[in-house]
Parts: C-alpha cells; sequence; structure tokens
C-alpha cells in the first residue's frame, strides 16, 4: 500500500512479512517518482514524494495506516488533522480487494483520491458507494467476458471453478459462472476454499478435484487463500489439471516451493494488459541498499535475493523457505551485484500489477500537472476558479483525475471512465516449467474488446506449453461435439452440456458443429446421406428418354403400324366373306379408334405441360368409350341378325347401318358430355409434387375433382361390362359368322385389365402411377385387337381356302338350303 505525498520521503514502521513480488510493485512506484522528478515538463519545480506501508493483509491494519495519514500524527481518529496543509495528494492501492474496500468507504467521505493498481471487483465501480475510487486495471466486468471468450476458444464446455470464500470470490465467481454459461458453457462444480479452512475441508476439495474428470479448472482467489490447496493438490499428485488463473491471483514465484511449482505447468493466467517500461529493467540493476538508505525493504529484499543478513537480529528466517537453502545465512557484505538475480526474481516476462501501480503513480503526477497548470479565469470550478496551488484539496485532485487523459512514455492511452475504471484488457500468460525447474511466464495472448477486425481475442496456440508437456490443447468437454447431421439432445437432469448426439429427422439438416436444432431444407431440397447439406430434388416423370418409357414408345408405335395393318387387309379384302361377315363400318370404325387409343399413350409420357394435363385424360376416354361402343355395336348386330333370320322377322328392321351408328354415337356422347364437364367445372393441371416421395419431386397432372376421373371409367367400365354380358349370352349362336365367342374373350381381357388397374393405380406414385395407365390402356387395347381380328387376319392370310362363303356356311346349312 503505497501513499503518495508532495515533498516527503519518510517510511513508517512496516511488517517484518515480506515478498520480492509486491516489492516490485513499489519498486514500479519508487522508479516513476524518479523518473517524474527529473522530467523538467512534468510538475516543474515541484518533488513529488512518497510514503510506504505494508499492511500485512489486515483490513485493521489497513484502515489503521489511513488514518494516521490522513491525521499525520499516530492513533488519530476519522476525519481529524494536525497537519498545518493538506500535503497528500492521494494513495496508490491496495492490492487486494478485501482491503481496498474498507480503505475506500473511508475515504469516499473525504473525497480523497484513491487509485489502485490491482484490485478488480466490480462492486468498485458503483461510484454512490465508492465516489473517490479509481483504478488502472479493469474490473471484473469484462473479465467475465474475457474468462469466457477464453474457454470457447479453445472449445471447452466442461470446467470446474475454485474460488474464495471472501467478497472477492463469491461475488466475482457469480460473475464468472454466468458469463460460462452465457457462452454455452457449463461448470461442473465450483469448490470453496479459505486461508482458515483446516486440513480436512482442504482434502475434501482436493478430492473433489480428483474425482471428476473436468480437466480445466478456473483459480478465482488470491493466492494467500489458494496456496494450501495448491500444495495439496501437489502432494497428492493431482498435476494432470490445467489451472486457468483469474486476475486476483497473483503468480508470484515464491508462493509455492520449487518442486510444486510443477502443478502450475500449464496453466494460464489473465493479468491486466501491460505495457513496456523503458529503463525499469535497468533501475532494478542499480538497486542497492546505499542508494536507498532510508528503504527498509531493500535489506529485506537483499536479504532473500542473496542468502545472507546485514546482522544477527535482522535474520528473518529466509532458510526455513524451501528452495533457499537450509544453512544459516551469511552476512552480507553489500559487494553483491543484482545482474545475476534480476531476471530470476523479478519475473520481468510479466510485469501486469507492477506496470499499473506505474502508471497509477503518474496519473497522480499528470492530475497535480494539469492543477497547477490552471490558467485564472478558466478553471474548472465554481465561477470558473483554479485551484488553490499552496492549499489544494482532495476533492480537487480527483476532479482531475476523473476528467484524465493523457499517454505513457510509450504511447499508450490512459484514462478513466465513469465509473473510475480503466480501458478493459488482458494479457493471456501461460506457465512454463523447463526441465531444470526454471519457472517461465509466457505472454501467448491478449483479450481486447475494443480491437478492431475481429481480432478482440488473440491466442499463439503454438506458444502454448501445456500441463503434459506438448502444444496439443487438452479437451474438456462433458460430452463430445455432435457431428454435422447431428443435433444436441438435453439428458434429462443433467447440465445443456451433457447431451447425446441424435441424427436428424428426415427432411432436415445440420452444417454445423454442436447444432441445437436440426432445420429443413427448403421445399425443392432434400438432405443428403450424411444430413448436413441441403442438394436439389430429383425431378421425375415418365421420360421417353428412359427404358420404362422408351418401352412403351415402341410398344405403342408397334401396336398402332399393326393395327394399321389389320385395316389395311380389311381394306384389301373387303370383298371376302369374312370381313364382310364383321360389319366393315363397325370394323373399320374399331380398327381407327384402337390405332389412336394406341397413340394417345404418347401423351402421357414425357414431361406433362398444361395442355398435355388438360386433354390426356379426355382424349383417352372418348376413343376408349367409341372403341367399347362399337365393340357393343358389334355384339348387338350379331344378336340381332340370327334373331332376325326369318324374313318376317320384326328385328329385321334394326340391321340396317342406323342401329350400329346410334349405338356408337349415343354410347360416346355421353362420355363427351362427361368430360366436358370435367373441363369446364375442374379441369386437370399440371404441379409439381412435394408429399409423395422425401428426395423426389414429381412433376405430375392433377386430375381435378377425382369424381369425374372415376365416372370417366365407370363408364367405360359400364360400356365394357354390358359388352361383355351380350356376348357371353350369345356365344353359343350357331354359325361360323357368331363374332360372339371373340368379342367375349376381349372383353374378358379388357374387363380385367381395367378392374386390376384401379389399386394397382391407387396404390403408386409418380411416373409408375403414369406407367400402369399407360400399361392398362396398351394392354386392353392389344386385348381387343388380338382377340378379334389377329384370328380372321390369320384365316384371310394364312388360310385363304376357308376364307369362301361355302367354308362358313357350312355343309349343314347348304343340305337346309337346297
Amino acid at each position: 500500500m503505497a501513499f503518495l505525498r508532495a515533498a516527503e520521503y519518510a517510511v513508517p514502521p512496516i511488517d517484518s512479512s515480506f515478498n520480492i513480488r509486491y516489492y516490485r510493485d513499489v519498486l514500479a512506484m519508487v522508479f516513476a517518482t524518479e523518473e517524474i522528478n527529473q522530467t523538467p515538463e512534468l510538475l516543474p519545480n515541484i518533488t513529488l514524494g512518497f510514503q510506504i506501508f505494508d499492511s500485512c493483509m489486515s483490513e485493521r491494519r489497513a484502515i489503521s495506516r489511513v488514518l494516521e495519514l490522513l491525521s499525520a500524527q499516530v492513533g488519530a481518529g476519522p476525519h481529524y488533522s494536525c497537519a498545518p496543509r493538506p500535503l497528500l495528494a492521494g494513495i496508490v492501492g491496495e492490492t487486494m480487494a478485501s482491503l481496498s474496500i474498507p480503505m475506500a468507504r473511508l475515504m469516499g467521505p473525504l473525497h480523497y483520491p484513491q487509485v489502485s493498481h490491482a484490485t478488480v471487483i466490480s462492486s468498485l465501480s458503483d461510484k454512490v458507494q465508492f465516489p473517490s475510487f479509481l483504478r488502472t486495471v479493469p474490473s471484473y466486468t469484462f473479465q467475465n467476458t474475457a474468462l469466457a471468450r477464453l474457454i470457447v476458444h479453445f472449445q471447452w464446455t466442461w470446467v470446474g471453478m475454485v474460488v474464495s470464500t471472501d467478497e472477492v470470490g463469491l461475488q466475482g465467481g457469480q460473475g464468472i459462472r454466468k458469463g460460462i454459461e452465457d457462452h454455452g458453457g457449463c461448470v461442473a462444480y465450483v469448490a470453496h476454499v479459505n486461508l482458515l479452512y483446516p486440513k480436512e475441508k482442504v482434502l475434501q476439495v482436493a478430492d473433489m478435484i480428483r474425482e471428476h474428470a473436468v480437466k480445466v479448472i478456473i483459480v478465482h482467489s488470491n493466492e494467500v487463500h489458494v496456496k494450501v490447496l495448491l500444495q495439496t493438490l501437489y502432494a497428492q499428485n493431482i498435476t494432470s489439471k490445467v489451472l486457468i488463473f483469474t486476475a486476483s491471483f497473483t503468480i508470484t514465484p515464491g508462493l509455492l516451493s520449487n518442486r510444486a511449482w510443477n502443478i502450475f505447468q500449464g496453466s494460464l493466467g489473465l493479468v491486466p494488459h501491460t505495457d513496456s517500461m523503458l529503463d525499469f529493467e535497468a533501475f532494478l540493476y542499480h538497486l542497492h541498499p546505499s542508494r536507498y538508505p532510508n528503504d527498509v525493504f531493500i535489506k529485506l529484499f537483499w536479504e532473500q535475493a542473496f542468502h545472507c543478513t546485514f546482522q544477527e537480529a535482522n535474520w528473518t528466517g529466509i532458510s526455513a523457505k524451501e528452495g533457499l537453502g537450509r544453512k544459516r545465512p551469511e552476512h552480507c557484505s553489500g559487494e553483491e551485484t543484482m545482474e545475476t538475480v534480476v531476471e530470476t526474481l523479478f519475473e520481468l516476462n510479466d510485469l501486469s500489477y507492477t506496470y499499473h501501480s506505474y502508471i497509477a503513480t503518474y496519473a497522480f503526477a499528470h492530475a497535480l500537472h494539469t492543477l497547477i497548470s490552471c490558467k485564472p479565469g478558466q478553471g474548472p470550478f465554481s465561477k470558473r476558479l483554479c485551484a488553490d496551488v499552496k492549499d489544494i484539496r482532495p476533492w480537487q485532485i480527483l476532479h482531475y483525475l476523473k476528467s484524465l487523459h493523457f499517454k505513457s512514455r510509450t504511447g499508450n492511452e490512459i484514462s478513466f471512465d465513469v465509473n473510475g475504471d480503466a480501458p478493459a484488457a488482458y494479457d493471456i500468460l501461460n506457465v512454463q516449467i523447463t526441465p531444470d525447474e526454471q519457472f517461465n511466464l509466457v505472454k501467448v495472448g491478449k483479450i481486447d474488446p475494443a480491437a478492431e477486425n475481429g481480432e478482440d481475442i488473440i491466442i499463439s496456440s503454438g506458444a502454448i506449453l501445456w500441463s503434459d508437456g506438448s502444444s496439443k490443447v487438452p479437451r474438456s468437454v462433458c460430452s463430445d461435439a455432435c457431428p454435422p447431421g447431428h443435433r444436441k439432445a438435453a439428458r434429462e437432469g443433467e447440465p445443456v452440456c451433457c447431451y447425446d448426439c441424435a441424427a436428424c429427422s428426415p427432411g432436415e439438416i445440420s452444417n454445423s458443429t454442436n447444432a441445437a436444432e436440426c432445420f429443413k431444407c427448403l421445399e425443392t431440397q432434400w438432405p443428403n446421406k450424411r444430413r448436413d447439406a441441403c442438394i436439389e430434388k430429383v425431378i421425375e416423370y415418365l421420360s421417353c428418354g428412359e427404358p420404362l418409357g422408351l418401352i412403351f414408345i415402341i410398344s405403342a408405335a408397334f401396336l398402332a403400324l399393326l393395327t394399321a395393318s389389320i385395316l389395311f387387309i380389311f381394306i384389301r379384302f373387303r370383298d371376302t366373306p369374312i370381313v364382310r361377315s364383321s360389319n366393315l363400318g363397325l370394323s373399320y370404325l374399331l380398327l381407327a379408334s384402337l390405332m389412336l387409343c394406341f397413340l394417345c399413350s404418347a401423351v402421357f409420357i414425357g414431361q406433362p405441360s398444361k395442355l398435355t394435363c388438360m386433354l390426356r385424360q379426355m382424349i383417352f376416354g372418348v376413343i376408349f368409350t367409341i372403341s367399347v361402343s362399337s365393340v357393343l355395336a358389334k355384339t348387338i348386330i350379331v344378336v340381332i341378325a340370327f334373331k332376325a333370320t326369318d324374313p318376317t322377322s320384326p328385328a329385321r328392321k334394326w340391321l340396317g347401318k342406323k342401329t350400329p351408328t346410334g349405338i356408337v354415337f349415343f354410347g360416346s356422347i355421353i362420355q363427351i358430355v362427361i368430360c366436358a364437364t370435367w373441363i369446364l367445372r375442374s379441369p386437370p393441371f399440371r404441379e409439381l409434387n412435394f408429399r409423395s416421395y422425401n428426395d423426389k419431386i414429381i412433376i405430375e397432372c392433377n386430375e381435378g375433382d377425382p369424381i369425374f376421373f372415376y365416372c370417366m371409367l365407370g363408364y367405360m367400365g359400364l360400356l365394357a361390362t354390358v359388352s361383355f354380358i351380350v356376348a357371353f349370352l350369345s356365344r353359343n349362336l350357331p354359325g361360323s359368322f357368331n363374332e360372339a365367342k371373340l368379342i367375349t374373350f376381349s372383353m374378358l381381357v379388357f374387363v380385367s385389365v381395367w378392374i386390376s388397374f384401379i389399386p394397382a393405380y391407387l396404390s403408386t406414385r409418380g411416373k409408375y402411377m403414369v406407367a400402369v395407365e399407360v400399361f392398362a390402356i396398351l394392354c386392353s387395347s392389344a386385348g381387343l385387337l388380338s382377340c378379334i381380328y389377329l384370328p380372321k387376319c390369320f384365316i384371310i392370310l394364312a388360310r385363304p381356302n376357308s376364307n369362301t362363303r361355302t367354308h362358313l356356311l357350312g355343309k349343314k346349312h347348304l343340305a337346309i338350303h337346297k
């Protein structure tokens, strides 16, 4: 704890305990004071002095020393001063929050400025409670975020915490935990430590750390409270953990024995960002008791540095500390040289809080310089007055401190925000122990929220040496990361970092690691096999370029050509008895309609369009109805012909051309009306079907109102059924001219095909649904063609002798005729 005064140097009684790491902070203040007094541009004609007290980490002693300083006498009370005029510019310190808080509460109402170089607890940013407190280090508010960013950077999601039970540990620990959880991490456990804990309690904490699989442990405590735990961890060989120290912990070389230092191997520490201190190393090299005869600290330091004592009574028992020798030290000669011990003792790689003590001293100097440089009539106080240089009040210095903005010797911007906090930036240090047990602190990164271009956190991972001696980042997770194509499925009753990996549902993907949810692809897309990317769905329709479509096209063309050939044969042999007996007009009409039936199947093949979708079912329905009506007409004519063998029979009047023409016309007109109504009321249309298949888009024809489709098929089936029944009943009529048997077989095939078509059509999707209908069209048409006309063509072409009237009438019929 250091107190800045003007033009006075004094060293009051101090405690005998001594730590070189803290002494370095005091030396930084001394170094800064000497620089300031040697700089003519800063505080000209004024000498800046200081007074140093050791609080010995005692709240009572810290408050007592503050009261003595404010009162200018020993044992004085609050708000009582014996000094003729206030010489105290302010206080630099304390290091520990537990001491800074009562000091700030005491000095706040008196408006005495206090600038801490190490206290980071967030509550001190409250200017209502602590109006005169400032600091050159960032508060915990940013440290919580910085720690969370560090955890995220190394992909640690499962960490433990060790916090002290004082205000610093409990308050800061809650903020750190919240910051980690807000960034997606989890805290497996929070262990509490305290300097006053009995050995059994410390062993319980050590057992908890050993039993948990957590690899990374955040230590949020000053070194005093956690020292016993660290020694216990080393004694129980719990050395594989990665320790992350917050800014509360000062990594001090003399804290543990040389061997116990191995527990720090691979640890990381956050320290407030440190700039270089020009000439500070040279200042340390020139340290000597003769140069600072009034500084009793330097003799204690000298004894520790060189393992000696100036006189027997002053020996501080250094030899009792492990690593410094166990023999009684020799007398100090004063001829020892600092060149051999500076690097080892002062850890110049980490000047964190030492630098901020240096900056705090300069902050007071610049505030005083601004105060004495005030020009009359341009002051910041009431009526634009300046402060009286001969009677400076502490609240005036506080005013200038709060509005302070200056540059350090290295050009670093120094200022305080409205809460009295310095700019938030942290250095990341890595503890590296060499094989010869040399202790090194290596700066491996920086966290600066004010940085631009995404450089708020910069870490040189290759420069880090972890606890196992390798540069590979250790893993500390409760559950392994879920790969793309999976999502995290929370385990009931466990933290969010403990989860199972569930594959994305059909139609969903996740393209990142540890995705919380899967998301659906666009309607035109579908997940790939790994379900980590969306790919375009396959466009499907019955194409004429694929094997199935090509077979249908060839079959339709062949059957249409065969039908045309049969029609040509019937025209060529139209005068023969077998052709004349089959009713030429109906035969021509039936053959022509069958040929169109074969050709209309081609309308169903290929990519559907608006026109083909609207017309294909209508064309098919009308042409097939004409074919079936023609068959029905042929059947009825056969029946009438055999009923009208008697010249006096009234049935003979139905043997003319009007009867078949009327049957075909009226049979077809009903189907035409059904199809016309269909087009007018609910016409078929082209649509993209995303529903039938997950990975395909079917380009199909939506038939509109399905009632019309089934009415069309139903009417066609009704005609076919009537034709089948009539033909079946007349199959036994005598004579070779009787076509009833052929029609019976043809209609049996026709009806069987279309009865089978219905369930097959309803059970298929996409191009196979179209294929079923095309197949039914070709098979039913081929059945009519083959059963009715192929036997006749066989007789015409292969057995012309049988194509005579005599042969067709038969001998029995000729005998009766005679």
